[in-house]
């Protein structure tokens, strides 16, 4: 996980964060080690696109030039609250729900990317599904 604060340094503290961990997992060279980004976009409830949305875009601009990887902006409304529906009833405290809410909803964020391109992950050999977000 990153933690960085986003507005320190308008963004480039984030965004050096992110490009070192996209180094780590990916490889230094985008030609021979190939790997895409995915961002959440916020966008409006009826589909549009507000200010954060407008934001989000440009920092992913900047990401790709920085890191010389393809980024992929994916819907992420609900994504929060699908988190907190997932974790409802399980007995976790606030705290630990507000704890593992970002990771649920990445995870969501994710899947939804990859169904949208068809991608469907395999069943494992017990008939659960791989993690929480896969529909």
């Amino acid at each position: 996980m990153i933690e960085v604060q986003i507005a320190h340094g308008q963004g480039s503290a984030l965004l050096e964060a992110i490009a070192r961990v996209a180094v780590e997992q990916l490889g230094e060279d985008p030609k021979r080690e190939p790997g895409e980004l995915i961002m959440g976009l916020p966008l409006n409830m009826d589909g549009t696109e507000g200010p954060r949305a407008k934001i989000v875009r440009s920092f992913g601009d900047r990401l790709a030039l920085r890191t010389g990887r393809e980024i992929h902006m994916q819907d992420e409304r609900l994504t929060s609250a699908d988190a907190d529906w997932q974790m409802a009833g399980t007995g976790m405290t606030h705290k630990q729900k507000k704890e593992k809410r970002d990771s649920l909803a990445a995870a969501a964020i994710l899947s939804d990317f990859l169904e949208s391109r068809g991608v469907r992950p395999e069943e494992t050999t017990d008939g659960d599904r791989p993690s929480p977000g896969w529909g």
